[in-house]
């Protein structure tokens, strides 16, 4: 079976190189530029800041059109905001109701912090000793040459509270690396994508967690399938529930403690 998917792959790769920058931009513009045509008022209110109102027939269209185009090229961050909000609302309905239910997570919900190069104080965690949260953090913002403001806005998410719940899981993504001890190449991409996956139920990562293996080599792909997939997978199923926790006040916080605490074993 894996080698008919080797096979199958190169022809999917090729096909999928007709849809390149200028075509994902098109198919996004197109289904926002046609709300003019929307007889339904409920689909041009707008309900936060940036939400841009779409018909189901347009989240439709941008969830395929961003679904080839995240295939294609799995480090376009924007088509993968584009696919997680189109295709998540069950998902996110249930992680509200999870946050809604834990009393760390009901107050997130209520003061909704943001974590933005703005909201962090960097010098400060720089300065934490070693192997605490923040202080590990701030290492792998520096190894990896990220900023956590490279998280897009949430735009299509009918719902002020599940644009938020959105936007949580998505800043939490890089707290989840440091978590995990994953790096961000593609096999740690994956590897946490399959923890997402088990912990989220999002379709976003559930597609990702398929796959994102495929463009492994040999050794990473076994490496996944024997160590860290299974790993990913156990952890995220029995972890607490990554949104409930407010990691601002956790930075002083060993890794150790909170890795305890969130019930998730060290990587393999």
């Amino acid at each position: 079976m894996r080698i008919g998917v080797k096979i199958m792959l190169p022809r999917v790769a090729k096909s999928l190189q007709r849809l390149n920058n200028r075509q994902s931009t098109f198919l996004t513009n197109a289904c926002v530029n046609c709300r003019s045509n929307l007889t339904d008022s409920r689909y041009h209110e707008e309900l936060y800041p940036g939400h841009v109102p779409t018909s189901p027939m347009q989240k439709a269209l941008l969830a395929v059109g961003s679904g080839v185009a995240a295939l294609q090229d799995p480090y376009r961050h924007d088509m993968v905001a584009v696919l997680g909000e189109t295709t998540g609302h069950l998902a996110l309905l249930n992680l509200r109701d999870r946050m809604r239910n834990d009393p760390e997570g009901c107050g997130i919900l209520m003061e909704r912090p943001r974590i933005r190069l703005s909201t962090l104080d960097l010098q400060k965690m720089a300065s934490l000793p070693e192997g605490s949260f923040g202080r590990e953090y701030f290492r792998f913002l520096e190894d990896n040459h990220v900023t956590p403001d490279s998280r897009a806005d949430v735009k299509f998410v009918d719902s002020e509270e599940l644009a938020y719940v959105m936007q949580r899981y998505r800043e939490v993504h890089d707290l989840l690396h440091t978590l995990l001890g994953m790096p961000t190449n593609m096999l740690g991409e994956v590897a946490v994508k399959w923890f997402e996956a088990a912990q989220t139920g999002l379709p976003m990562c559930a597609l990702g967690a398929v796959l994102g293996p495929l463009r492994l080599n040999a050794s990473r792909l076994q490496s996944l399938v024997t160590s860290l997939g299974p790993w990913a997978v156990q952890n995220g199923r029995r972890a607490r529930c990554v949104l409930c926790v407010f990691y601002e006040r956790r930075w002083e916080q060993s890794l150790d403690d909170l890795r305890r605490e969130l019930n998730i074993q060290p990587p393999p």
